[in-house]
């Protein structure tokens, strides 16, 4: 613990540290021009593989291996390391400057929809698919999509941020964020420990949406901290994870924008199926 007392006033007057220290800021806006690249398909994604990232990607690869053939889209590679959601085109797609956002092309005029839940309800709803349009199981899908946008945050910019990437172990904060991640596990085993799905027998987007962060983190692929939360405990949830994850449509999702882990998983931008039929080697860099 340290003595540290707020200022009656906050001002940002030194860097917060860790790993994303230098892309955080108080204040909103574009930082530089910079346009958005828009490609041939109904569908402009601009992301990144992160657990947000993947949710819509998997919703699309879905969408095709259901047989929309509308659905196709063009993901483009949003680096937030080095300040790509602070240009003027994304900063106009996402005024919130978080990825990621999508620009749906398919009607008279262009829509921007922003937030993962968001994305995912605007496409669901607009081909009928992967959401039930009415009754009590409408309600229990759009209960825990709610859920995982509401709750998400205290596992990633919580206990994650804390856990992993803070410059400095803090007791306090990751004991609280612990607690409040292994709550979250437990509230999904139990409901996964009576139904195959979120909302019941059916997959849904809840599951989209749920499945890159909870999943990632009982297989030990976020944070490193499978051990430290006791992610055994959860058999319920382990096994709903390892069902959604040998789904081809959702292997593919996970590539798209991904920049970690092993190069033949990644796919940095995708602009048609066939991508991800190239060889490691072919994945070239895209353009600045």
């Amino acid at each position: 613990m340290t003595d540290y007392e707020p200022p009656k006033v906050w001002t940002w007057n030194t860097a917060s540290g860790g790993q994303f220290a230098n892309i955080n800021r108080p204040i909103a806006g574009a930082t530089h021009d910079k346009e958005l690249p828009v490609g041939k398909h109904p569908f402009q994604l601009y992301s990144l593989g992160t657990p947000n990232g993947v949710k819509v990607t998997i919703l699309f690869e879905e969408l095709l291996a259901a047989g929309h053939a509308d659905a196709e889209y063009d993901a483009w590679l949003i680096n937030i390391m080095t300040g790509d959601q602070f240009g003027s085109g994304f900063v106009d797609a996402n005024p919130n400057s978080k990825i990621p956002a999508l620009v749906d092309h398919s009607g008279a005029a262009p829509v921007r929809i922003f937030e993962s839940g968001a994305i995912l309800l605007h496409l669901a709803e607009k081909f009928g698919a992967f959401l039930p349009t009415s009754g009590p199981v409408r309600a229990e899908a759009l209960s825990w999509l709610f859920w995982q946008v509401g709750s998400g945050p205290f596992v990633g910019g919580g206990f994650g941020h804390f856990y992993a990437y803070a410059p400095v172990k803090i007791e306090y904060a990751i004991n609280r964020f612990a607690m409040e991640a292994k709550r979250q596990l437990d509230v999904l085993d139990r409901r996964l420990a009576d139904n195959r799905f979120l909302a019941g027998d059916d997959y849904t987007i809840a599951d989209m949406a749920v499945w890159p962060w909870y999943g990632a983190i009982v297989t030990n692929q976020a944070y490193g901290a499978a051990e430290f939360l006791s992610a055994h405990e959860y058999t319920h949830l382990r096994r709903w994870t390892d069902e959604i994850g040998v789904r081809a449509a959702v292997k593919r999702g996970r590539m798209v924008n991904r920049r970690m882990g092993d190069p033949a998983e990644q796919l940095w931008e995708r602009h048609d199926a066939s991508d991800f039929d190239l060889k490691t080697q072919d994945k070239v860099e895209p353009a600045a």
